[in-house]
């Protein structure tokens, strides 16, 4: 499969500069709480991966994973639970961490699923905010890029599944 790059967005530094500020930001907020930190798959693993490093803090890690997109570019808009996490998360102040926030069905559906947990606090991150394409009240409480809306690659985005190990983030060129 061909990578179609028509414009670099985000460069492997942008990133990491940007992935180091919010990690001291959230160390800052969460001192002295009881931080577990849900990374949603696939997407964010590698976001979630590098923003865990970079917060100095005793902290849990989950995983969950959830589908809306399949192969397609567009959100299909019904989101479906694939994997859960196995922490009770009562008690402790849960940051869901994920790649992208576009429309905001994914991640409104899964703080819906963890508020309904009675978490201590809980918040959510992301590394590309897109607000231009939201379909539902969501406003990230940590963000480190917010975008006009464009198909973006790289760092954990994907396009059929392909380019998530990209250490960048590109425009997809739909006209290739």
């Amino acid at each position: 499969m061909e990578m179609k790059v028509k414009e670099i967005l985000f460069s492997p530094e942008e990133i990491a500069n940007t992935v180091k500020e919010l990690g001291e930001k959230i160390t800052k907020d969460y001192k002295e709480k009881n931080l577990l930190v849900i990374s949603i798959l696939k997407g964010g693993f590698i976001f979630a991966a590098d923003l865990v490093r970079n917060i100095n803090l005793p902290l849990k890690l989950e995983f969950i994973s959830t589908s809306s997109y399949g192969h397609d570019t567009k959100s299909s808009g019904q989101v479906q639970l694939k994997v859960d996490i196995e922490t009770d998360i009562s008690g402790y102040d849960v940051l869901v961490v994920d790649d992208i926030a576009d429309s905001g069905l994914t991640m409104d559906f899964i703080l819906n699923l963890l508020r309904k947990r009675e978490p201590s606090s809980l918040k959510c991150c992301t590394l590309i905010d897109k607000p231009e394409r939201r379909k539902v009240d969501l406003q990230p409480d940590y963000i480190g890029f917010t975008i006009p809306d464009k198909f973006i690659v790289g760092y954990g985005l994907n396009y059929g599944d392909y380019y998530r190990n990209v250490p960048y983030v590109f425009v997809w060129d739909t006209e290739k």
